[in-house]
């Protein structure tokens, strides 16, 4: 039998990194007095480090679940919702029926801006700790608490190209085909020559047996994205990513409406609420979870509703030390079809040295973690990288 929750423990932790995330500054790009850098191309704040939240549930009998979520800007603010609002409503509880427990802690600031941002993430922290730890009370794995996986292994794109100039990142790409990934994705918020030339140059260079991913960043207005798209549309996108502001779902409508290449959106989204009206609207083709921002409850609940929709749904990952990542593959591994799994290779590879497990990605394809729970524990070598509030 489970085993009730003793504490709630939010854990701020920053990873030092020799460029910045999607490449090198340029311009008028300055790293700020609290350590933060805004990109030109997408009026995007990100921070210098790699830095992210953890959580740390212990029970009763001495299990620990792990869980993490982002802490890229203003971390103490996740932090002051799992400490003030979440952890004493979960002390002195189970860890069963994670999805009603999920909607218990939701409903907690269902007037209070639940909707996203820092109160979902610190949900998303909490909730994949939760699955960790009745993971590994029950003995089992997490995938099998899903329903069991349909593969031992998930295909893996390549996601960003952080070099300075278009030569050397088209450069960095015919690497990592080399290495075995069969899908490149780039950013146009650091597409300095065009994002044009960008595609045409890796289309050219890579062929056609690679799949091309363009990442827009939400930088256009409708009208300026559709022209632009049907511009790609020569070097053959796998798929177009993010293209209007993410608040604009009519915007999001109407291009994938106009246009012939895949819609992919959904980083940001943090629940089936924000997805569903999406879906019925068509706004997107490919659906893009992210562990960080829905949890595993969510995640799960977003994958069911896109395969009725017949919605792909390729999982989306960024900043982080690996726990929020073995999650995402724990449900991606259980679903009845993904064709790509994101890998941020200037993230993931280095992070690693920073946690225990399996979880590896080699020759284009992501080896899922083992053990029960999620397969997954901080190594000694994170606490020194912890932030005092």
């Amino acid at each position: 039998m489970p085993v009730a929750i003793r504490s709630v423990e939010p854990i701020v932790v920053a990873i030092p990194r020799e460029v910045p995330y999607l490449g090198p500054l340029s311009g008028a790009e300055r790293v700020n007095e609290r350590g933060y850098f805004v990109r030109a191309g997408n009026r995007t704040i990100y921070p210098s480090v790699d830095r992210s939240v953890l959580v740390r549930i212990d029970a009763g009998d001495g299990t620990v679940g792990w869980g993490e979520t982002y802490g890229i800007v203003a971390p103490q603010a996740v932090v002051a919702i799992i400490v003030d609002v979440l952890a004493p409503i979960l002390v002195g509880r189970a860890p069963t029926d994670l999805p009603a427990l999920w909607e218990e802690l939701y409903a907690l600031m269902r007037v209070r801006g639940h909707w996203g941002g820092f109160f979902t993430d610190a949900l998303a922290a909490v909730d994949i700790a939760l699955w960790d730890l009745a993971g590994k009370q029950a003995g089992r794995p997490v995938w099998e608490l899903l329903g069991g996986r349909r593969r031992e292994r998930i295909a893996a794109y390549a996601s960003g190209l952080p070099r300075a100039t278009l030569a050397d990142r088209v450069a960095l790409a015919q690497e990592l085909v080399a290495q075995g990934f069969r899908g490149i994705k780039f950013a146009a918020a650091t597409a300095h020559e065009g994002v044009i030339e960008e595609a045409r140059a890796l289309r050219e260079a890579l062929g056609n047996d690679v799949d091309l991913m363009i990442d827009l960043h939400w930088r256009y207005a409708p009208p300026e994205a559709i022209a632009l798209i049907e511009a790609l549309e020569p070097w053959q996108p796998y798929f177009v990513e993010a293209p209007c502001a993410p608040e604009d779902a009519d915007g999001e409508a109407q291009i994938a409406a106009q246009v012939g290449v895949p819609i992919a959106g959904g980083e940001e989204w943090s629940t089936i609420h924000q997805v569903r009206p999406r879906l019925a609207h068509r706004c997107v083709s490919v659906v893009q979870p992210e562990a960080a921002h829905t949890g595993l409850s969510q995640f799960v609940a977003i994958a069911r509703l896109a395969t009725e929709y017949a919605v792909r749904v390729v999982p989306h990952a960024t900043i982080g030390v690996g726990i929020f990542h073995a999650a995402s593959l724990h449900v991606a591994a259980t679903l009845p079809e993904v064709p790509y799994h994101e890998h941020q290779h200037s993230v993931f590879n280095a992070n690693l040295r920073f946690v225990r497990t399996r979880m590896r990605c080699a020759g284009g394809f992501f080896e899922l973690p083992e053990g029960p729970g999620l397969g997954i524990e901080p190594a000694a070598e994170l606490w020194a990288h912890v932030v005092q509030p």
